[in-house]
């Protein structure tokens, strides 16, 4: 009993989300509406969860604080309804020092309601893959502040967003924290999500000794992109819990402590590392 006390349950919510921020914020709702989160303790949302849009008129409006306030609102209200983490994906707020640009934002949620931090994605996606080009530097400030999230004595979290996941020192900053959980919120694009997102996943589990939470967005949206989806959820050995390949949903699963401090003691790799 007292090792099943030190589990966690957790889901990642995958999403298709549109140009509406009430709509989407609506589908979020109800899909915590229609599942059981009696014993849910921590909940990720996907990139972009609150907005996907090419038009900058939309874009700078759900960026200003009117907007996102309400947003937050929302958030919290539902992290205290449902007592539950939650890791919100993330939304757009205006970089106060750079008006023209934004920070792609994740804020986290306690069960009591509280905003009690978030987080910046650091790591740009600016890219040519032939039919597809991202500049997202030319919109998006990148952020700096790696604070974990501390869950409860045994849990510690570190946040990620998206393309930040091709970026190992990252998680291994967190790793030094002594985080067991990274999320890694994402709107992985099709060609980049079939070739590198599971072997990224399971790389950073692996490597790291920790359990991955990864919420993505799935499906054909009002900027064009079509997003990979197959959200996971990833022991610290490389084994995929659950998995949702496309659509709308949550997939959710009971993080077992006991599997990685036996992991860890059976194979101590973070003890032997040589270079920091």
């Amino acid at each position: 009993m007292a090792s099943q006390q030190q589990d966690l349950h957790v889901a990642c919510m995958q999403l298709c989300s549109s140009d509406d921020v009430e709509q989407n914020l609506q589908t979020i709702t109800q899909q915590l509406a229609q599942h059981d989160t009696k014993k849910l303790q921590l909940l990720v949302l996907p990139e972009n969860a609150t907005l996907i849009s090419n038009n900058n008129s939309i874009k700078h409006q759900a960026a200003q604080k009117q907007s996102y306030q309400y947003i937050l609102q929302t958030f919290s209200q539902l992290a205290k309804q449902h007592k539950l983490w939650l890791i919100a994906g993330s939304l757009l707020i205006q970089d106060e020092q750079h008006p023209s640009k934004y920070f792609n934002h994740c804020p986290v949620f306690s069960p009591d309601g509280r905003h009690v931090t978030a987080y910046n994605k650091i790591h740009l996606f600016d890219v040519d893959l032939g039919n597809e080009t991202w500049q997202e530097s030319a919109t998006i400030s990148p952020g700096g502040n790696t604070e974990a999230v501390v869950i409860n004595q045994n849990w510690k979290v570190g946040l990620s967003i998206c393309y930040d996941l091709r970026f190992p020192e990252l998680y291994r900053q967190y790793s030094q924290q002594h985080c067991n959980i990274f999320t890694v919120p994402a709107a992985f694009t099709v060609p980049t999500g079939k070739a590198h997102w599971d072997i990224l996943l399971k790389a950073r589990a692996i490597e790291n000794q920790s359990f991955v939470l990864a919420a993505g967005q799935s499906g054909q949206h009002a900027d064009g992109r079509t997003t990979y989806g197959h959200s996971k959820i990833i022991n610290p050995w490389g084994e995929v819990l659950a998995e949702l390949t496309d659509g709308e949903g949550l997939i959710g699963v009971t993080l077992a402590y006991d599997l990685l401090q036996n992991l860890k003691k059976r194979m101590p790799i973070l003890e032997h590392r040589r270079l920091s």
